[in-house]
Parts: structure tokens; sequence; C-alpha cells
């Protein structure tokens, strides 16, 4: 089975969207860069409802979030097997704040998230340092993408 074909974008959002091809690849440069397995990848691309429903019904946490991960492995395999939830709303209201892009915002929201199925944590701040330098390694596959 081609890789790609277990990677399942869904652009749900009513009007922010990303180029799906350079999102594709992008998902790609995480998963060969971490030397991981893909078993299958779905990527919902939504907006402040959806995500914080979904933070508040799986993870009691009634707040909202720039990204969810889910795991959907069943532990007998190191190959990544889960669902990444993006709140396209929350990247379009804070890039600037970090000097970035709304697509750059988003990408690093979705490199995150992959990232946790991976098995990256950010709960210290040993953990955070780490996951936001690989963000920004594969976020620089984004700039060399084109468009």
């Amino acid at each position: 089975m081609n890789p790609d074909d277990r990677i399942e974008i869904a652009q749900q959002h009513p009007k922010l969207h990303l180029n799906e091809a350079r999102l594709r690849r992008v998902i790609a440069s995480v998963l060969a860069g971490e030397a991981v397995a893909l078993e299958s990848f779905s990527l919902v691309l939504t907006g402040h409802d959806e995500v914080h429903t979904l933070n508040r019904d799986y993870l009691s946490h009634d707040y909202q979030t720039d990204v969810l991960s889910f795991s959907l492995s069943d532990g007998t395999s190191d190959a990544v097997e889960g669902e990444v939830y993006v709140d396209l709303d929350t990247a379009m209201e804070r890039h600037a704040e970090f000097d970035a892009t709304f697509e750059e915002e988003a990408v690093r929201y979705v490199v995150h998230g992959l990232l946790h199925l991976i098995g990256y944590d950010d709960a210290t701040p040993q953990e955070r340092q780490v996951m936001h330098e690989k963000e920004n390694v594969y976020l620089a596959a984004w700039h060399t993408e084109p468009h």
C-alpha cells in the first residue's frame, strides 16, 4: 500500500484551508525524520467548536486548545496510528504572536500533534524544548515545499 494512502486529510473548516499536497509531504518528512512506520493517520482541520468539544468530551478539559492527538494504536506495533485535530481558528488568531504566517502556525500544530502520536510529550520544560526544536526542523520542510 502506498504510504500516502494511509494519510487522510479532512478540511472541515468552512473558511480556512491548507494545501493538502504540501501537508502530505510535511507529514512524510516527520515520519521519515523520526524513522517510524505509518499504519494510518487522519488529520482533521477544523475550528474552535469541534476541538473544544473533543477536548471536553474525551479528555475532560473544558477549554480551547490548538491541537488534539488521539492514538489508535493497540500497542502491538511501533507504527503510528492515530488522529490529529487542528484548530485553524486558533492558528489564525495567534500566528502574529509568534511572528508566523497562519499557514506556519497551523502546520506547527499538525507537526506537534503527529509528534505526540510518535511518542513525544511536552509535560516538562525539557520535553517542550525538544518538541519545539523538532517542530522547527519539520516546519522548515513546509518552507521548502512548492506551493
